[in-house]
């Protein structure tokens, strides 16, 4: 009788381990797929835009850093006009650019704070034979206040 119910208790326990698989299986394949949404327009999933610029002769693994790098050295300005962003801070802090993402050879989003205040910016970019970037904002937006 005493074996019966080890037997018992181990195929109740493989049960719930194997509905436990299934589950943790689901949410892997669910994962998966918001990964592959979160890589689409994202250069770093675009393999036509990093194949622009090695066509190019840039190496996209020094670009990329150096194209997010030149817009966060634009928030090191004196005055109140920053270099890209239409609007002035609100506050005593300064408005600046917080995070940056690529989306591919040609596009970029930004957002923008002042510490109280924030926005969005959509912003063109180039970059020349000899590997400067040249930046202009196409588009723009503050959220309002509630």
């Amino acid at each position: 009788m005493n074996s019966k119910g080890i037997i018992d208790k181990y195929e109740k326990d493989i049960k719930k381990f194997k509905s436990k698989i299934a589950d943790l299986e689901s949410e892997q394949t669910d994962l998966n797929d918001k990964i592959y949404d979160l890589s689409f327009f994202n250069i770093e999933g675009d393999e036509e835009a990093i194949t622009y610029f090695e066509d190019q002769g840039f190496n996209y693994d020094v670009l990329l850093p150096k194209i997010k790098d030149g817009l966060l050295e634009m928030n090191v300005y004196k005055g109140i006009d920053h270099p890209i962003i239409p609007y002035v801070s609100m506050t005593d802090s300064k408005i600046m650019i917080d995070r940056i993402k690529v989306l591919n050879h040609k596009w970029l989003l930004t957002n923008f704070t002042d510490g109280k205040h924030w926005g969005e910016l959509f912003i063109n970019y180039e970059v020349n034979e000899s590997g400067a970037i040249d930046y202009k904002l196409t588009d723009y937006f503050l959220y309002p206040i509630n």
